[in-house]
């Protein structure tokens, strides 16, 4: 107990993410099986009944109130929200206390993630300049699956060391900021004013009842529960209710010392998120129906915008930027890293999966446009090619420990 504070808050940091690293890697394996059991179900005499259940309609209506959806669309503007809701705790205890909140941390990250989102949108564009209504995907290789790549990281074992995981981490959280800007900005429809209203007044609740410490979670995910039909009537996307929600959660209790309100609700929902929420949306979002599918499927300009987006534009992006920074000066390679250790979790970060399924829906069908097959098989064959080749790439430059390199 006679540690210095400074040690012991490095250490419960370094145990956060590797306690965070097992969690989403294990939850990365099921969101495999998810999305290959959908394959399964689009691909076989099951399809009727895979294609009736998303399209089940599902109906909730409170006096003049009512919200309407198929079940897919309670999944994408529902489930996603709990989703975006831990991003934004997440977010919040790593910006005040975790890894973010060390300069020296952030920089490399920072880089890697802003090389990570422009260059994908770049080569998407380039294959789709010609058409205004195409070129709205620019977003859809821009965005980077977390469980995903680090459910392919843990299949290399304790080979990897924690400075990998940490910086994968890290990236993946910064590239959610980019996504909740770019669905905040550029995924809107028409704007309800009255509703944006009711969101602003929930606003000054919020922050009145972090300014109390108020820790009661029952209040919050009403006044949550208020903010999501209100953005989802507003035009704005409702699964920025999440994030707003989040970003009020006391981090320390004025009660109970030694508890955090934040971390206790983002432990108990870590486990959700990663063995329930992801998994039904890669199910729900996944299935695509190869029957008759070609080479020149493939050559579209939407999936072949995609795919070399996420595969070419990701590793190239991430890696390329990461590289300048560091032979800039700004920052460092970190410590059991070296460079084709860099290349391969750039490429990991090609996998993106679930939120480019989730940013394509948004994409797709805010433009009124049926590209569900081509956007999927381009999310789908990037994704892969960037899993193996990071995979690859890591085993490769990573030696195993002693007691296992015999």
């Amino acid at each position: 107990m006679n540690e210095a504070p400074t040690n012991s808050n490095n250490q419960d940091q370094e145990n956060f993410i590797l306690s965070f690293f097992k969690l989403e890697s294990s939850g990365g394996i099921i969101l495999m099986f998810a999305a290959v059991l959908a394959m399964v179900f689009a691909n076989t005499e099951l399809r009727v009944y895979y294609d009736l259940l998303l399209s089940t309609p599902v109906a909730v209506i409170v006096g003049p109130l009512e919200v309407a959806k198929p079940l897919l669309l309670w999944i994408n503007d529902g489930l996603m929200a709990v989703f975006f809701f831990l991003v934004g705790l997440e977010l919040k205890r790593e910006l005040i206390e975790g890894e973010l909140s060390d300069r020296r941390n952030i920089i490399l990250p920072g880089v890697g993630a802003v090389g990570g989102m422009l260059v994908p949108a770049m080569v998407y564009v380039y294959f789709n300049y010609d058409d205004p209504m195409l070129r709205q995907g620019w977003a859809i290789p821009a965005a980077t699956d977390i469980a995903f790549a680090l459910g392919v990281l843990s299949l290399l074992g304790s080979r990897v060391p924690s400075s990998v995981k940490v910086f994968l981490t890290s990236l993946a959280i910064f590239d959610d900021i980019g996504a909740i800007i770019i669905i905040a900005m550029f995924y809107t429809d028409d704007i309800s004013f009255v509703s944006l209203v009711v969101v602003a007044c929930c606003i000054p609740i919020l922050y009145l009842f972090n300014r109390y410490k108020v820790e009661a979670r029952s209040l919050y995910m009403m006044v949550g529960l208020i903010m999501w039909v209100a953005l989802l009537k507003s035009g704005v996307h409702a699964t920025l209710s999440g994030v707003l929600v989040a970003l009020f959660i006391p981090l320390k209790s004025a009660t109970r010392k030694n508890f955090s309100p934040l971390k206790s609700l983002e432990h108990d929902l870590h486990s959700v998120v990663a063995f329930f929420v992801l998994p039904v949306f890669a199910f729900a979002n996944a299935g695509i129906n190869l029957t008759g599918v070609g080479t020149e499927a493939l050559l579209h300009s939407v999936p072949l915008g995609i795919a070399l987006g996420l595969f070419v534009g990701k590793q190239v992006g991430v890696f390329g930027l990461c590289y300048l920074a560091i032979k800039a000066g700004w920052t460092r390679l970190p410590t059991g890293m070296n460079y084709t250790a860099l290349y391969g979790t750039a490429a990991l970060c090609g996998i993106g999966f679930t939120m480019s399924l989730f940013i394509g829906s948004l994409t797709f069908e805010m433009g009124g446009m049926d590209k569900f097959f081509d956007e999927r098989i381009g999310i789908i064959v990037g994704s892969v090619l960037s899993g193996i080749v990071g995979f690859v790439l890591l085993k490769i430059s990573l030696k195993a420990p002693p007691e296992q390199s015999k």
